[in-house]
């Protein structure tokens, strides 16, 4: 059921309480990466021009059951001043009388940034009593944390249960129409990407792709697994041998449904990933001693050719250890080889979308999601809470 928009709002007079995601990392108490700040500033201003007041909260970190400085959303307000070029107040803690007071002196055109919301455990608790203290400072809910929304938490389930309408910000929607595009009525030939360290970790989703898509690229630390359910000796390479006969049913079920599952036909190895250098060697040539840290240059070709007929791809995890540059080039010439294709794509993840900033194709691409747990989830299938809690768009 498509969910109500912020846009579908009438906002004059209206306090909106906004949880967004502000979990941005920090250097010695600067933000050292502001993309989620960004990524909802056109939301709160959205409301601020529409006459809205903004109640703004969100969490940062895992400060352990109570406030601890080093948690503090200090940081994030002084950038996210910057971003939205007012003043931005922090609160001393979310609740509290101090708090609604502020919440409630705000004007049309005013915001109030709560302190971190998980200096109370009640908030990941999903804590009805708290959902009910939050949603009194306010008299409607925006959830623009789409990153957050496959935890049910107070501020993004309980509360929706006090605070109507809820609606989804202008990032959520965002995020949905894209993910929703992939997997409900996507173009075809439809193109999947997988990478990173664990098949354990993917499982759900490798299983849920297999009957959505017409080709499955797997690299990464994952694709050994795989490997090896195919009779591959993979040398010291990262090996989950629990979930072999899992691939090789994962194989299988690829075979079925007319699935293309692509896997590496060579490797960039080396004795461990603080190596200086790497060498490309065949699939049948990885040497017992030494460890598979990135595809290599045949399988890059390959995996270029799977994904130029596809009108639609999405991607998640590198394929490589790309933080070390031997080992980056298969991740970075798969960026610029999605970056090429006339097919939509979406990528998800931290690191997959550090790894398109660093191939200079960011531009480039489809839709880049701000999330990494619920971006997963999503495409697992599964029920998000911070998106079923929203209310259902009108008939």
């Amino acid at each position: 059921m498509p969910k109500l928009t912020l846009r579908e709002l009438d906002l004059s007079g209206t306090r909106v309480f906004l949880r967004a995601d502000l979990n941005a990392p920090l250097d010695r108490g600067v933000v050292s990466d502001d993309t989620r700040l960004a990524a909802v500033v056109p939301t709160i201003t959205h409301i601020l021009g529409a006459g809205g007041s903004v109640v703004l909260a969100s969490h940062l970190g895992r400060p352990k059951g109570g406030p601890d400085p080093k948690y503090s959303l200090r940081p994030i307000a002084e950038r996210l001043e910057v971003l939205l070029g007012r003043p931005l107040p922090l609160a001393s803690d979310c609740v509290g009388p101090v708090t609604a007071a502020q919440a409630q002196a705000l004007g049309p055109g005013e915001i109030l940034l709560l302190e971190n919301l998980r200096f109370h455990p009640e908030e990941e608790a999903n804590d009805d009593g708290f959902a009910k203290t939050l949603a009194a400072l306010a008299a409607c809910y925006v959830n623009d944390a789409f990153a957050a929304a496959h935890r049910a938490h107070a501020s993004i389930a309980a509360i929706t249960r006090y605070l109507q309408p809820a609606a989804a910000g202008l990032l959520m929607e965002a995020e949905l129409e894209a993910l929703g595009r992939i997997l409900e009525a996507p173009a075809r030939p439809v193109a999947a990407v997988l990478g990173g360290a664990k098949v354990s970790d993917k499982l759900m989703l490798v299983e849920n792709l297999l009957t959505r898509v017409d080709a499955l690229l797997i690299g990464g630390g994952m694709a050994y697994t795989f490997l090896r359910a195919l009779g591959h000796d993979v040398g010291r390479s990262l090996l989950e041998p629990d979930r072999i006969e899992m691939a090789r049913r994962v194989l299988e079920s690829g075979r079925r449904h007319g699935t293309q599952i692509v896997l590496p036909v060579d490797a960039v190895v080396a004795d461990g990933v603080d190596s200086p250098s790497g060498r490309a060697v065949g699939i049948r040539e990885i040497p017992a001693r030494q460890m598979g840290l990135d595809i290599g240059p045949r399988t890059v070709e390959r995996f270029a050719a799977a994904l130029k007929p596809a009108r639609t791809i999405v991607w998640n995890g590198p394929l490589g250890v790309f933080e070390k540059t031997p080992f980056a080039e298969g991740t970075l010439g798969v960026a610029r080889a999605v970056a090429t294709s006339a097919a939509f794509s979406v990528i998800g993840g931290g690191d997959t979308v550090a790894a398109v900033r660093r191939a200079g194709v960011e531009g480039k691409i489809g839709y880049i999601s701000t999330a990494g747990g619920a971006f997963l989830e999503f495409l697992e299938g599964r029920a998000l809470p911070g998106v079923d809690a929203l209310t259902d768009a009108p008939r």
